[in-house]
Parts: structure tokens; sequence; C-alpha cells
């Protein structure tokens, strides 16, 4: 079976440097954009027999795919967007969801984003900001009631003060 793969991927390097030829007197005639073409159709076909080489030689075919960034990254992406680059920032419904149903956790929204985050909230507006104020006095009457003794829980309290000073 190797034998057979390293004759076949021989005559496939044979193949490829004809093909290459064929394409640098074929080149001098065609404008840009054929060429373009041309270099793309080849390569797509060049991919195809490198994979139907490796199916047949019995190698898993894995396919990479980059890694997409998380929903808390993207929304602190765009939370430093907005605070630093004014001009070329762009509103953005679910990244401004996201923000507002995790600003309390200091986890996804770490302590130096906050800053920013409240300076965000200020421009706050309609019915956005109607729902955060109610949710804010929602958790606040929420915590009133339980020990406040976690850590965590008085560092929520402490946003959850902050949003609300600053939007009511």
């Amino acid at each position: 079976m190797a034998l057979s793969y390293l004759v076949s991927s021989k005559f496939d390097t044979k193949r490829a440097t004809k093909e290459e030829e064929l394409i640098a007197e074929e080149e001098e005639e065609l404008t840009p954009e054929e060429k373009r073409k041309l270099e793309r159709k080849l390569k797509k076909e060049r991919k195809k027999k490198e994979r139907q080489l490796m199916r047949e030689a019995g190698i898993p075919i894995k396919k990479v795919e980059p890694k997409k960034p998380s929903g808390s990254e993207r929304a602190l992406a765009y939370l430093t967007s907005w605070s630093k680059n004014p001009k070329e920032w762009k509103f953005q419904k679910t990244r401004q969801t996201w923000l507002l149903l995790h600003m309390y956790d200091k986890e996804k929204v770490p302590d130096k984003y906050f800053p920013i985050l409240l300076d965000y909230l200020q421009g706050l507006q309609g019915n956005a900001r109607d729902k955060t104020v109610q949710k804010a006095e929602a958790f606040m009457k929420e915590f009133d009631g339980s020990d406040g003794e976690d850590p965590d829980l008085l560092g929520k309290c402490e946003r959850i003060r902050q949003v609300l000073q600053l939007l009511s």
C-alpha cells in the first residue's frame, strides 16, 4: 500500500509540474482575474487529490477549525472598542445584552472592565435602561434579605449599588 502511495504521489508531482507549465504558458494570455480563478481551481483540485490519497492510505483527515472567541471575549472587546475607538465602534445589540446580563459577575466582567462598563451604561437609553434599573432593584431586594457574609455576594452588591446610583 505504501509503495502504491509513493508511485501515485510521484505521478501527481509530474502532473503538477505539467499543470504549472501549462499555467505559465497561459498566463501570458490571461487577465489577472482569470489567473486568480485558474490558480484557485488548481489549488482546489490538488487538495482534493491529496485528501483522496490520504483516504486510500487510511490516514484520517482532520479539519482544523480556527478557534472562535467566546461570548465574553467578544463582549469585552466590544466594550474596549467603545472606549478607545468611538469613531470605529458600532452598536451591537447581542454584545450589549451579554454585558447587561453578566455585568455583576466578576469572573465574566473583570474589575478592570467595570469602570468602562459604567461609562457605557451612562449612555443607555429606553427600555434597556428601564429593565437594567428594575433588575438591579430586584437584585438589591434579594440580597438585602440574605446574610451578606459571602465575599462574592458583597462584590455583586457593590456593583449593583454603583449601577443603581448611576442610572437612578
